[in-house]
C-alpha cells in the first residue's frame, strides 16, 4: 500500500510536548485551524487523572504561515517563549506570549477565540537572536545574544521580558562565536573565541561580570579590571575538539569542558578554571566523542554521558538516574527502542518521555517518579500506525583505504531479496552526521521501492578529531565524495542495489555532493535530486552570511584556500564540469536561502539547460534554507516521486497541485520571457 506523502511530510498532529516548570501545565505543538504548526496549552495538566493525561488546550499563538518549531517555559511557568524567523531568512526573533497559562485554563470550557499578541523581545530588521540562557534562580530574567549592534557579532542583552527591556550585557570585541553563564550568579562568565587567522579556539575566562567588554580603547562603558578581567584559560588549536560544558557551584573556580588534547576523541574532564588545570579526566570512548552531558542542576555532579557511534549509549554516573531509564526501558515497546527525555518539572517528580524507533512515530508518556507509573501522552503522528514501515539497519562499510564508515541502510524489500533501485541520501554540513531513527524519506523510498542509505563519510562529525579532518581539502574530487562512491559500490557488491538504477540526493552539502556525483562520476548515478546545494564553492563563501565571518578561515581550511587558488576552485566546484554530467537531475531551492543562495541554484540550472542536459528547477518564493512549510515539502516530494519513478522505475502516488504551495519554474519562466520578446 502506498503511505500518502501528505502522512509523511505533512504536520504531525502534536509534538514537542514541554511540562511548565511547576509541573502544572504542558505546552506542546500543533496545526493551527490553517494548518499551520502553532502553540497550545494544556492548563491543570498535573491535576488530570492518568488515563486523561492529554486533552487538546488552547492554541496561544496564531502564526499564519510559517510554522513555529521551536518553544520554552520562562521559569515563571506563565509565560511561554518562541523563536521564528521570516519566510526561511533565518534572522530569527524571540517572542513571548504572556500570562499563557491563565489564558488557558479560563477558556478550557468555553473558548472565546481570543489568541494573545506575542511581544517581539529582539525586535529589528535583520536582527537574529541566539545563545539564550534562562535561570530558575532570576525567574524574570533572561540572557539572549543578539547581532543588533554589529551585523557581525552577537552581544549579551539581560532582557526584562515582562516589561520587554532590553539591556546590553556583554559587548563581544569581534572574535567570540558563543558564550557562556555562571549559573548561581548568572553571569556571561566564559566566551569561546575562533582566531580568525589559524582558527584555532580559545575558552576566555572571569571571574566577575564587571562593565561592558569592548575592544576599543575609547570605551565609554570603562575597562574590565582584576577578577572582571578575561582571561584565555583552554586553548585548542585547529584540528583539535572540545569546548566549556559548564560551572560548578564553586562560584566559578571549577567546571567541566571536553577535549580531545592528546587523545583522539573527545573526553569530559573537571579542570580549574583558573589555572585550566585537568582535576579529572572522567571519562572517554575510543570510538566516539562525549555527546549528551547531564549534571544536576544545583550541584552540578555529574549524572550521565551519552555517546553515539552507530546508536545513542549511556553511561550512568548517578544510580537513581539509571534505575528510572532502566524503568523507562522496561515499559517501552521493544528493546530497539530509544529513550529521551522530553522534559521535565523543576523538582523532576514528572518527565515527559519519548519513545524513539526506526519504524514509527515517536510517541510520548507521561513519567511519575514518585508513583513510578507511565501513561501515554499521545503519538506525534498516529495516522502512520496503521502502515508497515521497514526497519533501519546499522551497516559498516570499507572505504577504499581501509577506513571504516558508519551507514544505515533502510531496505526496499527483505533481507535476501533481489538487487533495489538504491537513493544515496547524503546529510548536509558536511560537519555534521545521519542517526539511527525514523526516517520519513527512507520510509518514504523504501515504501516506493527503493533501497536508501545513508553514509557518515569522512568530515562527518562525533567520531573523532582524525575521522573529522580526513575530510579536510577532500570535497568533490577528494576522499569525501569517494566514499559516497564506494558506499555505493559496497551496496551494488552486497546484493542491496541495482547497478543501474542509483539515485544520489542531498541537501546543503549533500546537495552540493550530489552535483559532485553527478559531474566527476558520471557514469555511476542515474538521477540526482539536489536540494539547496552550492554549485561554486568560491560564490558560495562570498556571499554567507555577515555573521558567519568569524568562522570563514576555518571553512576554508576544512574546504581549501578556494579565495587565494581559482584553479582548486575550479576543480571542485561542479558548475565548472557541467559537460560531464550525462544524468537528469532536479533542482530544489529556498529564494531567501542566507547560507546557500538562489545563485547558486541558478547558475547551474541554466548553464545545464543552455548545454541541452535535462535538468528541471523548482524555486520556492517563502523558503530558505530548505523546506519549511508543510505544503511545500509535500510539492516538492510529489516532483521528485514522479522524476525518480521515470528514471528508476518505482511507484508513485499520483501528482495533484498542492493548495499553499508557491512552487515557480525559473528556466521555463524565461523560456517564456524569452519567447514573449520574440513574439
Amino acid at each position: 500500500e502506498l503511505i500518502p506523502r501528505e502522512i509523511l511530510f505533512g504536520n504531525p498532529e502534536n509534538t514537542s510536548p514541554l511540562l511548565s516548570p511547576d509541573g502544572n501545565h504542558l505546552a506542546y505543538l500543533a496545526p493551527s485551524p490553517d494548518g499551520v504548526m502553532n502553540i497550545f496549552i494544556r492548563s491543570n495538566f498535573a491535576a488530570a487523572a492518568d488515563e486523561e493525561l492529554f486533552v487538546a488546550g488552547r492554541m496561544i499563538t496564531n502564526s499564519p504561515k510559517r510554522a513555529i518549531r521551536s518553544l520554552a517555559w520562562a521559569y515563571d511557568s506563565s509565560t511561554i517563549f518562541y523563536m521564528q524567523d521570516d519566510d526561511g531568512d533565518e534572522n530569527f526573533h524571540l517572542f513571548a506570549v504572556d500570562n499563557a497559562t491563565t489564558l488557558s485554563a479560563s477558556s478550557d470550557d468555553d473558548d472565546d477565540g481570543i489568541i494573545p499578541t506575542a511581544r517581539d523581545l529582539t525586535p529589528g530588521k535583520d536582527v537574529k537572536a541566539q545563545n539564550i540562557f534562562t535561570n530558575y534562580r532570576y525567574p524574570d530574567q533572561i540572557l539572549v545574544g543578539t547581532n543588533q549592534r554589529n551585523p557581525k557579532v552577537f552581544d549579551m542583552y539581560r532582557c526584562y521580558y515582562k516589561t520587554g527591556e532590553l539591556v546590553l550585557d556583554t559587548v563581544n570585541p569581534g572574535d567570540v562565536i558563543g558564550w557562556k553563564v555562571e549559573d548561581v550568579s548568572f553571569e556571561v562568565r566564559a566566551a569561546t573565541v575562533r582566531n580568525s587567522v589559524d582558527s584555532s579556539t580559545t575558552v576566555r575566562v572571569r571571574s566577575r561580570a564587571g562593565s561592558i567588554i569592548d575592544s576599543d580603547d575609547d570605551n565609554e562603558e570603562g575597562d574590565d579590571k582584576d577578577d572582571t578581567e578575561w582571561r584565555d584559560v583552554f586553548h585548542y588549536p585547529y584540528g583539535e575538539e572540545g569546548g566549556l560544558i559548564n560551572f560548578c557551584p564553586d562560584d566559578g573556580k571549577t567546571g567541566y569542558i571536553t577535549s580531545s588534547l592528546g587523545r583522539e576523541t573527545t573526553a569530559l574532564l573537571k579542570v580549574d578554571m583558573m589555572t585550566g588545570e585537568t582535576i579529572e579526566e572522567i571519562y572517554c570512548n575510543e570510538k566516539a566523542n562525549v555527546g549528551g552531558i547531564t549534571l544536576q542542576r544545583d550541584t552540578k555532579e555529574l549524572r550521565a554521558i551519552t555517546y553515539n557511534y552507530a546508536r545513542t549509549e549511556r553511561v550512568f554516573y548517578d544510580d537513581e538516574l539509571k534505575k528510572d531509564y532502566e524503568f523507562l526501558k522496561s515499559t517501552a515497546p521493544d528493546s530497539e527502542t530509544e529513550i529521551g527525555v522530553a522534559s521535565r518539572s523543576l523538582d523532576e517528580m514528572k518527565w515527559v518521555v519519548a519513545y524513539s524507533s526506526s519504524s514509527g512515530p515517536t510517541s510520548y508518556v507521561v513519567y511519575d517518579k514518585l508513583k513510578q507509573t507511565v501513561s501515554p501522552l499521545f503519538v506525534s503522528n498516529p495516522k502512520l500506525l496503521p502502515y508497515k514501515f521497514a526497519p533501519m539497519e546499522v551497516v559498516s562499510i570499507p572505504a577504499r583505504d581501509g577506513l571504516d564508515l558508519v551507514g544505515y541502510l533502510t531496505r526496499a524489500v527483505e533481507k535476501g531479496g533481489p538487487p533495489t533501485p538504491l537513493i544515496l541520501l547524503v546529510h548536509g554540513g558536511p560537519w555534521a552526521r545521519d542517526y539511527w531513527g525514523f526516517n520519513p524519506q527512507a520510509q518514504w523510498f523504501a515504501n516506493r521501492g527503493y533501497a536508501t542509505l545513508q553514509v557518515n563519510f569522512r568530515g562527518s562529525t562525533g567520531y573523532g578529531k582524525t575521522f573529522l579532518h580526513k575530510g579536510d581539502k577532500q570535497w568533490g574530487v577528494g576522499d569525501m565524495q569517494h566514499d559516497l562512491t564506494d558506499s555505493v559500490e559496497w551496496a551494488i557488491r552486497e546484493g542491496i542495489a541495482d547497478k543501474d538504477n542509483i539515485c544520489i540526493k542531498g541537501g546543503s552539502y549533500g546537495g552540493y555532493a550530489c552535483l559532485a556525483g553527478l559531474t566527476f562520476t558520471p557514469d555511476l548515478y542515474k538521477c540526482g535530486v539536489d536540494i539547496v546545494g552550492p554549485s561554486n564553492i568560491k560564490t558560495l563563501l562570498d556571499s554567507i552570511p555577515d555573521y558567519w565571518a568569524p568562522l570563514r578561515n576555518g571553512m576554508l581550511l576544512k574546504i581549501g584556500d578556494v579565495d587565494g587558488d581559482e584553479e582548486f576552485n575550479k576543480k571542485i566546484s561542479p558548475l565548472y564540469h557541467v559537460d560531464k554530467i550525462k544524468a537528469p537531475l532536479l533542482i530544489g531551492q529556498g529564494a531567501n536561502d542566507p547560507r546557500v543562495k538562489q545563485a547558486e541554484a541558478d547558475q547551474i540550472a541554466e548553464k545545464m539547460s543552455e548545454k541541452g542536459i535535462p535538468v528541471e528547477y523548482v524555486l520556492y518564493p517563502d523558503e530558505g534554507h530548505g523546506f519549511a512549510r508543510p505544503e511545500n515539502r509535500i510539492d516538492f516530494n510529489g516532483r521528485v516521486e514522479h522524476f525518480l519513478a521515470k528514471h528508476l522505475g518505482g511507484r508513485a502516488e499520483e501528482f495533484a497541485e498542492v493548495e499553499g504551495a508557491t512552487a515557480r519554474f525559473p528556466l521555463l519562466e524565461k523560456e517564456g520571457n524569452q519567447a514573449e520578446e520574440v513574439v
